[in-house]
């Protein structure tokens, strides 16, 4: 925030750079973006894009655009992963369609440059929690309209689930809306975490609404590349979860089957009940396989059976010249909750629906970016860096970086 307030890009581009390497991460996600410091001072819990951090006198949006800005120039692989402001709050799609918008004019065609993460937990439409309703249908919009923004999910499983995240005022007002438990964290950390347990129920009007927005979402946009599948496990569901959610894609039947179990009211707000769009399973690849590894810069070796792929291959017990996955969802469910075969890296690990081969590891992936920095503005912030921990923190700088050895099949990734 100290780097935006002042405009400095290269060193901001510096900074990132040095963590990408240093923490061995992939790419820049934005959580909540501004509310972390405050937050420590119990101040700005509903944060919006536009609100001023008087402290730096910079907005959320100045630091999206920033780090947009640094992460296109840097050349990351993968465009800013942003979990927008205001996450769990009624009308909260207002703030995400501005966060998509903000950064639309940085565009110059080609890949997507801002990807928001588990729409539907910031795809409220409405003014409270009383007449809360979806606004899938106006994201889904945006999305069609729009080539620089993809999104994944946050498709909510009905159960019991436990919330996890770095928004931890999202996680105090599920807490006092549970009335259960909080355990929420700001020591040796850069961000404000939380932990909840929680339970989607049925019969609950919000919790409907929230089960249609990511459909809607889903289904009302025509380009299934700009779409990833996810329940962000474990927030909104299991990934052990994701034959039964997958199965309200590819089939009005099973879809109709819940909505006849739900809360009839909320359905009145969302845009799902008319929906009569159905999956293929070539969407459904797209959108759990092909769509991910493009998105995160991997298409060359993941998301494809090609030459130069690497062997990950998952076989399901389906034929579907045989069988109509949106009349007999109940087969795709079946076959897609236990791989017939599972192969990763070239080695079968799951045979006939059992693990033979429990001792096959996958890699990490990390971004080194550090070539496109100016060697001198490098080595002037991981010095200024050096003397900020010593300052503030009780982790020391050395022991904040993690060395290759230190893990068991590091990836380079190298950009220049």
């Amino acid at each position: 925030m100290d780097l935006v307030s002042k405009g400095d890009l290269e060193a901001l581009k510096a900074y990132v750079a040095w963590a990408l390497k240093s923490v061995k991460g992939y790419a820049i996600k934005i959580v909540n973006p501004g509310v972390s410091e405050p937050t420590w001072w119990s101040k700005y819990i509903g944060l919006d894009l536009d609100d001023q951090l008087p402290e730096f006198g910079i907005t959320p949006r100045d630091i999206v655009r920033a780090l947009c800005k640094a992460s296109m120039e840097l050349k990351l692989p993968h465009q800013i992963h942003v979990h927008c402001n205001r996450l769990g709050f009624p009308g909260n799609y207002v703030s995400t369609l501005k966060t998509m918008d903000c950064v639309s004019d940085l565009y110059k065609g080609g890949k997507p440059i801002i990807h928001i993460t588990h729409v539907q937990f910031t795809g409220y439409a409405g003014t409270s929690w009383a007449n809360l309703a979806s606004g899938g249908e106006e994201i889904a919009k945006y999305l069609n309209s729009h080539d620089h923004v993809t999104v994944d999910l946050g498709q909510i499983v009905f159960g019991s689930i436990l919330t996890m995240t770095a928004d931890l005022p999202f996680e105090f007002v599920l807490f006092h809306i549970m009335m259960g438990k909080l355990h929420g964290t700001m020591t040796e950390s850069e961000v404000t975490a939380g932990v909840v347990p929680y339970a989607y129920r049925k019969n609950n009007y919000v919790n409907t609404v929230q089960w249609c927005i990511g459909l809607d979402v889903a289904l009302l946009t025509k380009d299934p590349w700009k779409i990833v599948f996810s329940t962000d496990n474990p927030n909104a569901g299991r990934f052990t979860k994701y034959p039964v959610a997958l199965s309200w894609l590819v089939s009005r039947k099973a879809r109709e089957e819940v909505m006849a179990k739900v809360n009839r009211r909320g359905l009145k707000h969302a845009a799902l009940p008319s929906i009569d769009r159905e999956y293929t399973l070539y969407d459904v690849a797209i959108v759990t396989r092909a769509g991910p590894a493009k998105i995160m810069g991997l298409e060359g070796r993941k998301g494809h059976l090609g030459i130069g792929a690497d062997a990950d291959v998952a076989i399901y017990d389906l034929n579907p010249k045989e069988v109509d996955v949106s009349r007999d969802y109940k087969s795709f469910v079946k076959s897609f909750k236990r791989a017939y075969c599972t192969i990763k890296s070239g080695v079968v690990v799951v045979k006939e629906g059992k693990v033979v081969e429990p001792n096959v590891y996958g890699a990490t992936y990390y971004v080194d970016a550090t070539k496109l920095v100016d060697k001198a503005v490098y080595e002037g912030t991981v010095k200024r860096l050096k003397e900020t921990f010593s300052q503030y923190y009780s982790v020391s700088f050395s022991n904040y970086v993690i060395e290759d050895r230190e893990l068991r099949n590091p990836v380079k990734v190298e950009v220049m």
